[in-house]
């Protein structure tokens, strides 16, 4: 290779120990012949010469990153759903958007270099199908995700069973539709508004996480989504687009949530599963200036 090709190389295309949270991209690392294909944070991949080199410069390891997955998730459901359990009659609907919105901000800056911060399995199988990270991976996190809403809900429940003025059973931030919750929508405006906000919630994930987005702003972005959601969807559904976050306080309650929890396993993953897809067959990614001449300065080295 000449050495004017390979200070090209390097110069362009941070090597495989780079990682992308929402401070940046950190390149510190460099090697040639090894390309980003799209950012780490909300599920980033690298396109490199051997996949094992990637695994090798993961220091914490899988493991670390589905005990991340965990954490966040956790952090979303005790503080989202803790709000509408503990203040939600004195903050109302549009403060317990912001704490869904604020929590997922917050674990964006905390976990999202070590795993990206999905902390909801739609996103993960969005990011899956979109092709920026295996189903082993997939899986991986689904199992830290739920894992951390449940146990988040069990903690919300001890602490609401303390109150002064006594806990009202079967008040745990679950989600849910008809007779007697909240705005008492149909199903179908159920399955409607999950899907659609699922989707749009997952679309503005891969497309400010993807290699044209400007760096930096991935978490606060997507946080103002989710508050934006919930403002819009508490009254329909409690708003889910997460069947982790929908999980484990159904669990904990169990009765009518746990029975209407199917809806928020199954129509949300379909709204995570179609946005990927539109990223996968490039409808909705973005081409990067320049991207096809490094790649041609790669093939020929």
């Amino acid at each position: 290779m000449s050495e004017n090709v390979r200070e090209f190389v390097v110069a362009r295309c941070p090597g495989p120990a780079a990682t992308f949270s929402p401070r940046g991209l950190d390149s510190s690392v460099q090697t040639p012949i090894t390309v980003w294909e799209k950012p780490a944070l909300w599920g980033g991949r690298l396109s490199s010469l051997d996949a094992r080199t990637e695994h090798r410069q993961n220091t914490g390891g899988d493991m670390k990153k589905y005990l991340a997955e965990l954490v966040g998730t956790f952090i979303l459901v005790l503080f989202g759903c803790g709000t509408a359990v503990v203040a939600g009659n004195k903050v109302g609907i549009v403060g317990i958007a912001f704490a869904f919105g604020f929590a997922l901000i917050g674990a964006a800056y905390g976990i999202g270099p070590i795993s990206g911060c999905h902390i909801n399995p739609a996103v993960s199988l969005g990011v899956w199908s979109a092709g920026r990270m295996s189903a082993k991976d997939m899986i991986g996190y689904w199992v830290g995700q739920f894992a951390g809403a449940v146990l988040a809900a069990w903690v919300l429940l001890m602490i609401a069973r303390g109150a002064g003025g006594g806990y009202v059973e079967g008040h745990l931030g679950q989600n849910g539709w008809g007779a007697g919750y909240l705005g008492e929508y149909t199903v179908g405006s159920a399955v409607l508004f999950e899907f659609i906000a699922t989707l749009i919630f997952v679309i503005v994930i891969l497309g400010s996480t993807q290699k044209a987005a400007p760096a930096g702003f991935a978490g606060l972005v997507i946080g103002i989504t989710l508050v934006v959601i919930h403002i819009f969807g508490i009254q329909i559904t409690g708003v889910s687009v997460n069947p982790a976050r929908s999980f484990g306080p159904a669990l904990m309650v169990g009765g009518n949530a746990l029975a209407q929890v199917w809806l928020f396993l199954l129509v949300p993953s379909l709204g995570g599963l179609v946005a990927g897809l539109l990223f996968r067959t490039k409808t909705l990614e973005a081409e990067v200036a320049g991207a096809t001449e490094e790649r041609k300065v790669e093939t020929h080295v």
